[in-house]
């Protein structure tokens, strides 16, 4: 530690938490607008309204003046549909991948009715020396189903440099980013505490319900700007002299992703949906082709799928970054020439249906949201995997096996990918054409994300959707992707 450290840590500490307080009185108005009480219904769009009684999110984050760094505070609240005893977050940055980068998530206290919970934290994945994967509180008392609960959490963010990670800060561009990046609830209703390990490979092993993103603030350098997930409501000054304050709201997300710095936002409309696309400011990036490809994939994608499930898109070009991550309205990408890669844009923007708006556990069923993003990317931007027989496929009978089973072979990260990303697409594309009507299998696809629009999804929930296409069953059940 630095000798300032402990002052600087203080500092951010008392912004957080008074960033917070602001957040949660509503006292200082934002410009240009405060947000509203409740949510337009064309805040939701077209698909089916979220649960009325979804969990409820508020977040603030304050970043350091060298963007290394973060203090939050959370409030969430919940009714969870049984007994619980306890609470069970997720800190998802301490998974090998982003660890070993430098980056480290800590909760600090959780609070109930105004009394510390005591704290235990697993490893469940995490590297030897970084924060554990898995945070339990015990409660005072046992809650009954449906009781309403409500929990204050403070948690430090330290972020990794220059890495390829979907947490991290680039010194050079003056940028950072962090997605999933707060103690995340891991209720499942119907299932409980998801406590799946995470696994020092490709992927993500997330899952999460919907939650109304009530209010996010990210407080930060005032000559930063910042992108994130939702509808943008303005800025105040922050807590801390030479800082702004930013918010955002989103009526239903399960995840959230925040980019700040030395940025450039341009914004433009694809079909009535609000596109925001952050570049680093000093770098040469061709927005003109970004613009064009983003609407030529999301126009794709909304004649296979249906609307666009989020009326505003935030885009992050990352200078540390080469691939692409997923959130719900929104996604990074690196620095990337977005037509010779439309498939990569078109298979992330293609999780704003699978993942997004229909989730999945990653860890258990990760086939449903990443072979159905390539597959879709295949029907929009087409890649050798759609044309070549002898591309390999994976591990035949495999795609619907969960993370788990690949840490167990050989080469996890390259058999994961090839199984459920390129194998669970071409089985799908298959199962488009066993049944002699392509339109029919699009339809039940549509169908699903319409019945489990907003919810988390599993295979059966699939199978049922496609029971009447015999081929199709057949298809996907040889693959391993259906029971």
């Amino acid at each position: 530690m630095r000798p300032d450290d402990g002052r600087r840590r203080r500092s951010l500490r008392r912004a957080a938490v008074a960033g917070l307080m602001v957040l949660l009185t509503g006292c200082t108005p934002f410009l240009p607008t405060d947000p509203p009480t409740s949510t337009p219904p064309s805040e939701v769009g077209a698909w089916p309204p979220p649960a009325a009684d979804r969990p409820v999110v508020d977040l603030a984050f304050t970043v350091s003046d060298s963007l290394d760094a973060a203090e939050g505070v959370e409030n969430v609240s919940f009714s969870p549909d049984r007994t619980v005893c306890e609470l069970v977050f997720r800190t998802w940055p301490n998974s090998p991948a982003t660890a070993r980068a430098g980056t480290a998530l800590r909760v600090v206290s959780i609070t109930v009715e105004g009394v510390p919970l005591p704290l235990r934290t697993e490893a469940a994945g995490a590297p030897a020396g970084s924060p554990g994967t898995l945070v339990r509180a015990p409660l005072p008392r046992c809650t009954r189903p449906g009781e309403r609960v409500t929990a204050q959490l403070w948690f430090d963010l330290a972020l990794g440099g220059d890495v390829d990670a979907r947490t991290g800060r680039s010194t050079e561009a003056r940028a950072a980013w962090f997605g999933t990046a707060f103690p995340l609830l891991a209720w499942v209703d119907g299932n409980g505490w998801a406590t799946s390990p995470a696994h020092p490979f490709l992927g993500e092993s997330t899952t999460s319900e919907v939650f109304r993103l009530r209010r996010l603030d990210v407080t930060a350098p005032q000559e930063a700007l910042v992108a994130a997930a939702g509808r943008f409501r303005g800025t105040r000054p922050g807590g801390r002299p030479g800082t702004t304050t930013h918010r955002f709201e989103a009526p239903a997300v399960r995840d959230v992703a925040v980019t700040v710095g030395d940025l450039t936002l341009t914004r433009f409309d694809v079909d009535g949906t609000r596109v925001t696309l952050a570049t680093p400011r000093h770098r040469n990036v061709d927005i003109a082709a970004w613009r064009d490809q983003v609407t030529t994939s999301l126009r794709g994608l909304v004649t296979r799928f249906g609307p666009t499930p989020y009326p505003d898109l935030w885009l992050s070009v990352l200078p540390g970054d080469n691939s692409g991550v997923e959130y719900p309205g929104a996604a990074q990408f690196g620095d990337i020439d977005p037509h010779a890669d439309a498939w990569l844009v078109t298979h992330e923007l293609a999780h704003q249906w699978f993942y997004g708006l229909v989730g999945n556990d990653q860890a258990a069923h990760p086939w449903l949201d990443e072979a159905f993003a390539t597959y879709a990317q295949e029907l929009v931007a087409p890649t050798s995997l759609s044309r070549d027989p002898q591309e390999w496929l994976g591990l035949d009978g495999h795609v619907g096996e969960g993370r788990a089973f690949f840490a167990k072979q050989a080469r996890p990260g390259r058999t994961y990918v090839a199984t459920v990303y390129r194998g669970g697409a071409r089985a799908l594309l298959q199962a488009r054409v066993a049944d002699g009507n392509p339109e029919e299998f699009d339809e039940a696809v549509r169908t699903y994300l319409h019945d489990l629009a907003h919810d988390l999804a599993t295979p059966e929930d699939l199978a049922r959707r496609l029971s009447h296409l015999t081929g199709a069953t057949r298809v996907l059940r040889e693959a391993g992707a259906l029971p």
